[in-house]
């Protein structure tokens, strides 16, 4: 992959109401920091509305890239590119984790190898959450970018 590469991490019963917000983080992504290359998951409504916001800015921008992270091995699980993405990623030496912490691990790959991260997490014990506060030592350290939208759009209310 040529050119920044932005993850995306969220909380899965996030609304639809983080569209707007979304859709400025990834243009803003594009146009301001130059990432072309943004990966996502496929757990969660956060993941589906990322996935959603790129396919769409795609048309806009046909130099970006969408691809899909994949945290169980292809052959366990097979899964055919879906449509709007550009392919498939499988991050290497994920082969010995254990299932229940493919996620986990695979987000934190990611994490280690992006430039670029738009986050919605707020949840105080969560993966999200956990993998933001990751991603803020790398920061530290110049080594990444994090935007979370829930400390711009703030959270929803939990009553």
């Amino acid at each position: 992959m040529t050119g920044a590469t932005c993850f995306f991490i969220g909380h899965r019963e996030t609304g639809d109401e983080l569209l707007p917000a979304l859709t400025a983080a990834v243009e803003r992504h594009i146009t301001e920091y130059g990432v072309t290359n943004f990966m996502v998951g496929r757990y969660g409504n956060f993941d589906k509305l990322a996935a959603r916001t790129v396919i769409d800015v795609k048309k806009r921008h046909p130099e970006v890239t969408l691809t899909m992270l994949l945290p169980y091995h292809p052959f366990d699980r097979p899964t055919p590119t879906p449509k709007g993405f550009d392919g498939t990623f499988y991050p290497p030496g994920m082969e010995t984790v254990p299932k229940r912490l493919a996620i986990v691990r695979a987000n934190r790959y990611m994490t280690e190898h992006s430039s670029h991260l738009i986050a919605y997490a707020w949840h105080p014990a969560s993966n999200a959450r956990e993998l933001v506060e990751y991603a803020r030592s790398r920061k530290r350290k110049g080594m990444i970018h994090i935007e979370n939208l829930a400390e711009k759009v703030g959270r929803p209310d939990t009553d």
